[in-house]
Protein backbone atom coordinates (compact mmCIF):
# COMPACT_ATOMS: atom_id res chain seq x y z
CA UNK A 1 0.00 0.00 0.00
CA UNK A 2 1.68 3.32 -1.25
CA UNK A 3 2.10 5.63 2.32
CA UNK A 4 0.33 8.81 1.66
CA UNK A 5 -0.82 11.14 4.48
CA UNK A 6 -1.64 14.81 4.62
CA UNK A 7 0.30 16.44 7.21
CA UNK A 8 -2.01 18.50 9.26
CA UNK A 9 -2.16 22.06 10.84
CA UNK A 10 1.25 22.16 9.00
CA UNK A 11 1.60 26.06 8.59
CA UNK A 12 0.69 26.80 12.17
CA UNK A 13 3.41 24.25 13.17
CA UNK A 14 6.01 25.18 11.02
CA UNK A 15 5.38 28.62 12.66
CA UNK A 16 5.01 28.16 15.94
CA UNK A 17 8.52 25.97 16.33
CA UNK A 18 10.32 28.67 14.95
CA UNK A 19 13.25 26.63 14.14
CA UNK A 20 16.45 27.44 11.87
CA UNK A 21 19.64 26.04 9.97
CA UNK A 22 21.04 23.87 13.04
CA UNK A 23 18.05 23.27 15.05
CA UNK A 24 17.55 19.67 16.46
CA UNK A 25 13.94 18.69 15.73
CA UNK A 26 12.04 15.58 17.02
CA UNK A 27 8.87 13.95 15.76
CA UNK A 28 7.80 11.59 17.59
CA UNK A 29 4.81 10.46 15.66
CA UNK A 30 6.32 10.20 12.20
CA UNK A 31 3.74 8.47 10.26
CA UNK A 32 4.62 9.63 6.66
CA UNK A 33 6.93 12.36 7.57
CA UNK A 34 4.47 15.37 6.10
CA UNK A 35 5.77 17.44 8.55
CA UNK A 36 9.20 16.53 9.10
CA UNK A 37 9.53 16.97 5.19
CA UNK A 38 8.72 21.01 5.54
CA UNK A 39 11.22 21.07 8.97
CA UNK A 40 13.84 19.21 7.49
CA UNK A 41 14.28 22.30 4.67
CA UNK A 42 14.32 25.16 7.97
CA UNK A 43 16.56 23.01 9.95
CA UNK A 44 19.20 22.21 6.93
CA UNK A 45 22.39 21.97 6.25
CA UNK A 46 23.75 21.69 9.29
CA UNK A 47 20.61 20.86 11.57
CA UNK A 48 19.82 17.53 12.75
CA UNK A 49 16.25 15.60 12.07
CA UNK A 50 14.91 12.67 14.62
CA UNK A 51 12.17 10.66 13.36
CA UNK A 52 10.22 8.27 15.49
CA UNK A 53 7.32 5.71 14.62
CA UNK A 54 6.29 2.37 16.19
CA UNK A 55 4.88 1.24 12.21
CA UNK A 56 7.51 -0.13 10.10
CA UNK A 57 5.46 0.89 6.74
CA UNK A 58 6.11 4.43 8.18
CA UNK A 59 9.68 4.47 8.23
CA UNK A 60 9.85 2.71 5.27
CA UNK A 61 7.32 5.63 3.63
CA UNK A 62 9.17 8.62 5.43
CA UNK A 63 12.77 7.64 4.24
CA UNK A 64 11.77 7.41 0.37
CA UNK A 65 9.25 11.03 1.35
CA UNK A 66 12.48 12.44 3.35
CA UNK A 67 15.05 10.74 0.22
CA UNK A 68 17.68 10.19 2.64
CA UNK A 69 21.46 10.57 0.87
CA UNK A 70 20.18 13.52 -0.65
CA UNK A 71 22.28 16.67 -1.00
CA UNK A 72 21.05 19.97 0.98
CA UNK A 73 19.76 17.94 3.80
CA UNK A 74 20.37 17.33 7.57
CA UNK A 75 21.08 15.32 9.11
CA UNK A 76 18.63 12.41 9.61
CA UNK A 77 17.54 9.78 12.39
CA UNK A 78 14.92 7.78 11.93
CA UNK A 79 14.54 5.15 14.71
CA UNK A 80 11.36 2.47 15.51
CA UNK A 81 9.81 3.09 18.87
CA UNK A 82 7.19 4.62 20.68
CA UNK A 83 7.21 8.01 22.62
CA UNK A 84 6.28 5.80 25.54
CA UNK A 85 10.05 4.94 25.94
CA UNK A 86 10.95 8.07 24.40
CA UNK A 87 14.43 8.53 26.98
CA UNK A 88 15.99 5.38 25.08
CA UNK A 89 15.12 6.30 21.45
CA UNK A 90 16.41 9.51 22.22
CA UNK A 91 19.91 8.29 23.63
CA UNK A 92 20.16 5.79 20.63
CA UNK A 93 19.67 8.89 18.45
CA UNK A 94 22.59 10.26 19.76
CA UNK A 95 21.53 14.13 20.44
CA UNK A 96 22.15 16.04 23.03
CA UNK A 97 19.19 17.91 23.20
CA UNK A 98 16.24 19.23 21.14
CA UNK A 99 15.13 22.59 20.13
CA UNK A 100 11.54 21.11 19.32
CA UNK A 101 9.55 17.98 19.74
CA UNK A 102 5.98 17.28 17.50
CA UNK A 103 3.68 14.73 18.86
CA UNK A 104 1.03 14.16 16.02
CA UNK A 105 -1.27 11.81 17.93
CA UNK A 106 -4.15 9.50 16.97
CA UNK A 107 -4.34 6.98 13.63
CA UNK A 108 -2.63 8.43 10.27
CA UNK A 109 -4.35 8.68 7.25
CA UNK A 110 -2.68 5.09 5.43
CA UNK A 111 -3.23 3.29 8.40
CA UNK A 112 -7.00 3.68 8.78
CA UNK A 113 -7.01 3.51 5.18
CA UNK A 114 -5.36 0.02 5.21
CA UNK A 115 -8.06 -2.31 5.53
CA UNK A 116 -5.87 -5.02 6.94
CA UNK A 117 -4.35 -3.32 10.07
CA UNK A 118 -8.38 -3.19 11.47
CA UNK A 119 -8.50 0.37 12.50
CA UNK A 120 -11.49 1.26 10.40
CA UNK A 121 -14.91 0.74 10.96
CA UNK A 122 -15.85 1.23 7.34
CA UNK A 123 -14.28 -2.27 5.70
CA UNK A 124 -14.98 -5.30 7.05
CA UNK A 125 -10.92 -6.79 8.46
CA UNK A 126 -9.36 -8.86 10.94
CA UNK A 127 -9.75 -6.91 14.48
CA UNK A 128 -6.14 -5.67 15.32
CA UNK A 129 -5.66 -2.03 15.79
CA UNK A 130 -2.19 -2.32 17.25
CA UNK A 131 0.03 0.28 16.01
CA UNK A 132 3.00 -1.80 15.73
CA UNK A 133 1.41 -4.88 13.27
CA UNK A 134 4.75 -6.66 14.27
CA UNK A 135 4.35 -6.82 18.23
CA UNK A 136 3.48 -9.73 20.59
CA UNK A 137 0.94 -7.03 22.84
CA UNK A 138 -2.64 -8.38 22.77
CA UNK A 139 -4.87 -7.00 19.77
CA UNK A 140 -8.55 -5.54 19.83
CA UNK A 141 -9.49 -9.33 19.22
CA UNK A 142 -8.30 -10.37 22.37
CA UNK A 143 -9.55 -7.75 24.45
CA UNK A 144 -13.33 -7.96 23.13
CA UNK A 145 -12.64 -11.49 23.70
CA UNK A 146 -11.44 -11.96 26.93
CA UNK A 147 -12.51 -8.45 29.02
CA UNK A 148 -15.38 -8.90 31.67
CA UNK A 149 -18.16 -7.19 30.99
CA UNK A 150 -17.78 -4.72 33.56
CA UNK A 151 -14.12 -4.08 32.38
CA UNK A 152 -15.10 -3.70 28.55
CA UNK A 153 -17.88 -1.71 29.68
CA UNK A 154 -15.47 0.69 32.09
CA UNK A 155 -12.82 1.12 28.62
CA UNK A 156 -15.59 1.76 26.09
CA UNK A 157 -17.36 4.44 28.95
CA UNK A 158 -13.64 6.31 29.49
CA UNK A 159 -11.70 5.81 26.55
CA UNK A 160 -14.51 6.40 23.79
CA UNK A 161 -16.62 8.86 26.18
CA UNK A 162 -20.05 5.97 25.02
CA UNK A 163 -23.13 6.80 26.50
CA UNK A 164 -24.30 3.13 25.86
CA UNK A 165 -20.72 1.21 26.93
CA UNK A 166 -22.68 -0.96 29.18
CA UNK A 167 -25.48 -2.05 26.96
CA UNK A 168 -22.44 -2.34 23.93
CA UNK A 169 -20.67 -4.57 26.55
CA UNK A 170 -23.00 -6.64 27.20
CA UNK A 171 -24.31 -7.08 23.46
CA UNK A 172 -20.44 -7.81 22.85
CA UNK A 173 -20.53 -10.74 25.88
CA UNK A 174 -23.90 -12.51 24.67
CA UNK A 175 -22.32 -12.73 20.76
CA UNK A 176 -18.67 -14.13 22.14
CA UNK A 177 -21.01 -16.80 23.79
CA UNK A 178 -21.66 -17.91 20.60
CA UNK A 179 -18.30 -18.01 19.01
CA UNK A 180 -15.39 -15.88 19.21
CA UNK A 181 -15.07 -12.04 17.11
CA UNK A 182 -12.59 -11.86 14.95
CA UNK A 183 -13.60 -9.37 12.31
CA UNK A 184 -14.61 -5.39 12.54
CA UNK A 185 -17.63 -6.55 10.86
CA UNK A 186 -18.59 -8.35 13.75
CA UNK A 187 -17.93 -5.90 16.03
CA UNK A 188 -19.58 -2.87 13.67
CA UNK A 189 -23.10 -5.01 13.94
CA UNK A 190 -23.03 -5.70 17.34
CA UNK A 191 -22.79 -1.94 18.34
CA UNK A 192 -25.41 -1.34 15.60
CA UNK A 193 -27.73 -3.67 17.71
CA UNK A 194 -26.46 -2.62 20.95
CA UNK A 195 -27.57 1.42 20.17
CA UNK A 196 -30.97 2.40 19.95
CA UNK A 197 -32.13 3.31 16.55
CA UNK A 198 -33.26 6.66 17.43
CA UNK A 199 -29.69 7.46 18.70
CA UNK A 200 -27.26 5.69 15.82
CA UNK A 201 -29.27 8.70 13.97
CA UNK A 202 -27.23 11.53 15.31
CA UNK A 203 -23.29 11.79 16.06
CA UNK A 204 -21.72 10.05 13.07
CA UNK A 205 -21.09 6.48 12.74
CA UNK A 206 -22.40 4.62 15.57
CA UNK A 207 -19.44 2.34 16.17
CA UNK A 208 -16.72 5.34 16.06
CA UNK A 209 -16.66 5.39 19.50
CA UNK A 210 -16.06 2.01 20.20
CA UNK A 211 -13.39 1.46 17.95
CA UNK A 212 -11.65 4.55 19.66
CA UNK A 213 -11.94 3.26 22.66
CA UNK A 214 -10.55 -0.23 21.60
CA UNK A 215 -7.72 1.38 19.93
CA UNK A 216 -6.43 3.61 22.85
CA UNK A 217 -7.18 0.29 25.02
CA UNK A 218 -4.51 -1.72 22.76
CA UNK A 219 -1.81 0.69 22.71
CA UNK A 220 -2.23 2.14 25.89
CA UNK A 221 -1.91 5.65 23.79
CA UNK A 222 -3.42 7.64 26.99
CA UNK A 223 -0.86 6.26 29.12
CA UNK A 224 2.23 6.61 27.52
CA UNK A 225 1.24 10.65 26.47
CA UNK A 226 1.85 12.37 29.65
CA UNK A 227 5.20 10.26 30.20
CA UNK A 228 6.15 10.75 26.72
CA UNK A 229 5.43 14.76 27.25
CA UNK A 230 7.10 14.98 30.41
CA UNK A 231 10.20 12.88 29.02
CA UNK A 232 10.32 15.40 26.29
CA UNK A 233 10.15 18.53 27.94
CA UNK A 234 13.20 17.45 30.18
CA UNK A 235 14.94 16.98 26.71
CA UNK A 236 14.52 20.59 25.53
CA UNK A 237 16.74 23.01 25.60
CA UNK A 238 16.33 26.81 26.42
CA UNK A 239 13.55 28.15 24.55
CA UNK A 240 13.24 25.26 22.73
CA UNK A 241 9.19 24.60 21.86
CA UNK A 242 6.55 21.61 22.17
CA UNK A 243 4.20 20.83 19.60
CA UNK A 244 1.40 18.13 20.16
CA UNK A 245 -1.60 18.10 18.17
CA UNK A 246 -4.86 16.13 19.61
CA UNK A 247 -7.56 14.83 18.04
CA UNK A 248 -9.86 13.95 20.89
CA UNK A 249 -10.61 15.54 24.12
CA UNK A 250 -9.12 12.93 26.14
CA UNK A 251 -5.56 13.42 24.67
CA UNK A 252 -6.18 17.48 24.47
CA UNK A 253 -7.28 17.17 27.93
CA UNK A 254 -4.01 15.48 29.27
CA UNK A 255 -1.90 18.03 27.30
CA UNK A 256 -3.78 21.05 28.73
CA UNK A 257 -3.43 19.76 32.14
CA UNK A 258 0.65 18.43 31.83
CA UNK A 259 1.55 21.86 30.60
CA UNK A 260 -0.90 24.05 32.92
CA UNK A 261 1.22 21.77 35.57
CA UNK A 262 4.63 22.22 33.94
CA UNK A 263 3.92 26.20 34.16
CA UNK A 264 3.19 26.70 37.52
CA UNK A 265 5.56 28.48 39.75
CA UNK A 266 5.41 28.69 43.64
CA UNK A 267 2.27 27.00 45.29
CA UNK A 268 2.69 27.98 48.92
CA UNK A 269 -0.12 29.63 50.39
CA UNK A 270 -0.79 33.04 49.38
CA UNK A 271 -0.26 34.48 53.18
CA UNK A 272 3.78 33.50 53.07
CA UNK A 273 5.67 36.57 53.07
CA UNK A 274 8.44 34.25 50.99
CA UNK A 275 8.39 31.42 48.82
CA UNK A 276 8.66 28.50 50.86
CA UNK A 277 8.14 25.51 48.01
CA UNK A 278 10.93 26.36 45.80
CA UNK A 279 9.02 25.33 42.82
CA UNK A 280 9.64 27.19 39.18
CA UNK A 281 7.94 26.77 35.87
CA UNK A 282 9.38 24.48 33.24
CA UNK A 283 7.27 25.90 30.75
CA UNK A 284 5.55 29.08 28.77
CA UNK A 285 2.27 28.10 27.52
CA UNK A 286 2.38 29.72 23.75
CA UNK A 287 -1.23 28.62 22.90
CA UNK A 288 -3.51 30.32 25.32
CA UNK A 289 -5.92 28.31 23.41
CA UNK A 290 -5.60 25.80 21.19
CA UNK A 291 -5.11 25.87 17.56
CA UNK A 292 -7.67 24.81 15.28
CA UNK A 293 -7.69 24.31 11.59
CA UNK A 294 -9.08 26.73 9.19
CA UNK A 295 -12.57 25.82 7.15
CA UNK A 296 -10.37 25.66 3.54
CA UNK A 297 -7.78 22.80 5.58
CA UNK A 298 -11.09 20.78 6.80
CA UNK A 299 -12.46 21.27 3.25
CA UNK A 300 -9.51 19.69 1.77
CA UNK A 301 -8.78 17.26 4.61
CA UNK A 302 -11.82 16.41 6.40
CA UNK A 303 -9.74 14.39 9.06
CA UNK A 304 -8.29 17.39 10.53
CA UNK A 305 -11.69 18.53 11.66
CA UNK A 306 -11.19 17.42 14.86
CA UNK A 307 -7.66 19.07 15.93
CA UNK A 308 -6.07 20.85 18.20
CA UNK A 309 -2.34 22.09 18.65
CA UNK A 310 -1.24 23.17 21.61
CA UNK A 311 2.30 24.55 22.38
CA UNK A 312 4.89 25.13 25.03
CA UNK A 313 8.51 26.50 25.17
CA UNK A 314 10.76 25.79 28.05
CA UNK A 315 11.81 28.49 30.51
Amino acid sequence: MEYRHTPVLLAEVTQQLTLHDGSIFVDCTLGGAGHTKRIAQLVAPTGIVVGIDQDDAALTAAADTLRLGQQDLPTIVLLKGSFGDLDAVLLEARIPYADAFLFDLGVSSPQLDHVGRGFTYQEDAPLDMRMDASSTQPTAADIVNSYSETELARVIREYGEERWASRIAAFVVAARGQHRLTTTGELVEIVKAAIPAAARRTGGHPARRTFQALRIEVNHELEVLERGVRVAVRWLAPKGRIAVISYHSLEDRIVRDTFAELAQGCVCPPDLPVCRCGRAPVLRIVTKRPVVPTDEEVALNPRARSARLRVAERV
